[in-house]
């Protein structure tokens, strides 16, 4: 009996303490649940007002703000100054591959949006120093905004002009030139894509280091700018210097009748300058098969611009070079050879415009380091400067 007195007592305060436990935990469900309601309201209410402010009120702060962030992209804007104004510094970072693609766009719209003063770009091709840049310096005294230099020298030479020089920081980046092969060319394309840069040079000197002008400088801007003819040499040479060269292998490119030879020393205009700098087509064949005995300086562009566009040629050089000594290399003038005769006797017939003259050169080679100082001294009476 006690045992079930006191089983049944177990059994009924176990009882009792359930319901007192589920008495007790109806309250506490209930706060818990007001808890999250008021939670949830708040939460709401939160969220509308803060929608609405960023609706009405915040957006502007926050375009504001996402503007401030990208504030630094435009604080250099792109413009048509920064565009067609051209460094000082010839030098940049381009490959060939990179800079003859950028120097070969072309704007279809002819009428410059912009005063443009057409210059003539000054090529030199050297190996090293400039020997003759004091007379240079001379000629080019006063004409700033109608010229530009560019140089193009061997990688391992290091030029030291001083900063008052107008062949300051002129040097182009360059590769090592074999004489008679196609790296020769491309020097030459380098030189031409480096000057298409600037928008303003119109016309293209291709000069050695041994070249001089042989008039002042408003003469030779006067002769080029007024010429309706590209100065670049094309004759077909029948005998073993000129198509005896000629590989069968250039077909269907290049046929033998199409075959020409010319000066390495030119003068082109703007379009021409692009078509050489762009050319894929002629190219590979010159590089190809035009090796020496085939002297590709000699023959490449001067047959390529004849097929292309032989209505712009005046099939001439300007460059004056002697060529009576024979041998494989013209005659070099000394400081002995500087006199009132030599200067008379380079002329020549010619058509300027398809006109009759007797002005035919404006530069001439290949004049040594020690006639510099006859020439300095005689500039005035010989060379018009």
């Amino acid at each position: 009996m006690q045992s079930r007195v006191g089983s049944s007592g177990n059994l009924e305060e176990g009882k009792d303490s359930v319901v007192r436990n589920a008495s007790q935990s109806k309250p506490l469900s209930l706060k818990l649940f007001m808890f999250l309601l008021v939670f949830l309201v708040v939460g709401f209410v939160f969220s509308a007002v803060s929608m609405y402010t960023i609706r009405y009120f915040g957006l502007h702060n926050v375009v504001q703000i996402a503007q401030s962030r990208f504030q630094p992209c435009f604080q250099r804007p792109v413009s048509l100054e920064g565009l067609i104004s051209p460094s000082s510094n010839a030098w940049h970072g381009m490959n060939d591959s990179e800079l003859f693609w950028r120097s070969s766009l072309v704007p279809k719209v002819k009428n410059y949006p912009f005063k443009r003063t057409p210059k003539i770009a000054f090529m030199f091709l050297a190996r090293g120093p400039l020997p003759m840049a004091p007379l240079w310096e001379k000629f080019f005294k006063g004409n700033e905004d109608l010229y530009s230099i560019y140089i193009h020298s061997l990688p391992s030479y290091k030029p030291d002009f001083p900063q008052s020089s107008v062949f300051y920081e002129r040097n182009i980046p360059s590769q090592a030139v074999e004489w008679g092969r196609m790296s020769m060319c491309d020097a030459e394309r380098r030189l031409l894509s480096n000057a298409l840069l600037d928008i303003s040079n119109e016309w293209f000197v291709l000069l050695s280091e041994s070249c001089i002008p042989l008039l002042n400088f408003k003469i030779v801007y006067h002769y080029i700018a007024k010429s309706r003819y590209s100065f670049m040499g094309a004759f077909d040479e029948p005998g073993p210097f000129g198509r005896g060269r000629y590989h069968d292998r250039m077909s269907p490119e290049v046929k033998k009748s199409q075959w020409r030879k010319g000066s390495q020393w030119f003068e082109v205009n703007r379009k021409l300058a692009v078509d050489i700098i762009s050319d894929a087509h002629y190219y590979p064949k010159f590089e190809k098969f035009c090796r020496p005995a085939c002297y590709v300086d000699e023959h490449y562009f001067p047959t390529m611009l004849s097929i292309e566009s032989p209505q712009l040629l005046a099939n001439r050089t300007t460059t004056y070079v002697d060529w009576s000594r024979g041998g494989a290399h013209p005659a070099t003038f000394g400081k002995a050879d500087i006199t009132e005769h030599l200067f008379k006797r380079i002329s020549g017939r010619c058509t300027y415009n398809d006109q009759p003259t007797t002005h035919c050169f404006l530069f001439a080679r290949k004049f040594s380091p020690n006639a510099l100082a006859p020439l300095l001294e005689n500039s005035s009476k010989f060379l018009g400067f």
